[in-house]
């Protein structure tokens, strides 16, 4: 057993699309309209063949009050992780990227949060340098 998908839920797909691949950096691995919305994935350029993020959408009743709650707590939605936290939060300020945790160690970990702008606190991740 291995996991292949996982999901961010958003508020606006084409948003969504545009942030997750143009400001983080994600590259779109498939597209497939379905009515209204779309099956919408997104891959690491590192590990293309690896695990897709599916961007989706929000619409069920109890995704909203989900997400503001988590949001209110300041608790991220999932966490991403990247090589060097300070020069990636960096790297997303100069973006226009609103973070609402500057980079923090924790532990063995240093770590920061930013809003996604479709609803989502998400957080990135990095050991520490040895």
């Amino acid at each position: 057993m291995r996991i292949t998908l996982t999901s961010v839920l958003v508020d606006d797909q084409d948003k969504a699309l545009r942030f997750y691949t143009e400001v983080l950096g994600f590259v779109k691995r498939t597209e497939v309209p379905l009515g209204e919305h779309r099956w919408l994935t997104v891959v690491s350029p590192e590990a293309p063949d690896g695990v897709e993020l599916v961007l989706e959408p929000d619409g069920h009743p109890a995704a909203r009050p989900f997400k503001e709650a988590l949001v209110a707590d300041g608790i991220p939605y999932t966490s991403f992780t990247v090589a060097d936290v300070h020069a990636e939060t960096a790297r997303l300020k100069a973006l226009g990227v609103r973070f609402t945790q500057e980079p923090l160690e924790m532990g063995p970990v240093i770590t920061a949060v930013f809003d996604d702008t479709c609803g989502n606190l998400l957080q990135i991740a990095s050991a520490p340098a040895a």
